[in-house]
């Protein structure tokens, strides 16, 4: 049984940075995607980033390119998604989900996992 649990939201003014947390249990970590979605009211969920457990790599969306990260800790069995120059519209739900390796990355039609998500507030 996968278990995703996101962590880390909350309120911040434009140009400050939250870290989020989606911490990961039940996962065949040997060969799995993690990733972030984001939900704005009326919005439909979108892509943000992924990361192969595996090797590591990184996929992150257009709209939050140099300014999200994506990383993991093997240990923990985490994954975080660190936010700088927070704009007015990232504010949304923040979600984790994940799904074995395989084709697709950006659809949330792929992933079968899902953690219940996150607030993130920017305000202007």
């Amino acid at each position: 049984q996968v278990q995703l649990v996101e962590s880390g939201g909350g309120l911040v003014q434009a140009g400050g940075s939250l870290r989020l947390s989606c911490a990961a249990s039940g996962l065949p970590f040997s060969a799995y995607r993690l990733a972030w979605f984001r939900q704005a009211p009326g919005k439909e969920r979108e892509f943000v980033a992924t990361i192969s457990w595996s090797s590591g790599n990184t996929v992150v969306a257009d709209s939050v390119k140099g300014r999200f990260t994506l990383s993991r800790d093997n240990d923990k069995n985490t994954v975080y998604l660190q936010m700088n120059s927070l704009k007015p519209e990232d504010t949304a739900v923040y979600y984790c989900a994940g799904k074995p390796s395989g084709v697709g990355l950006r659809s949330t039609g792929v992933y079968d996992s899902w953690g219940q998500g996150t607030q993130v507030t920017v305000s202007s």
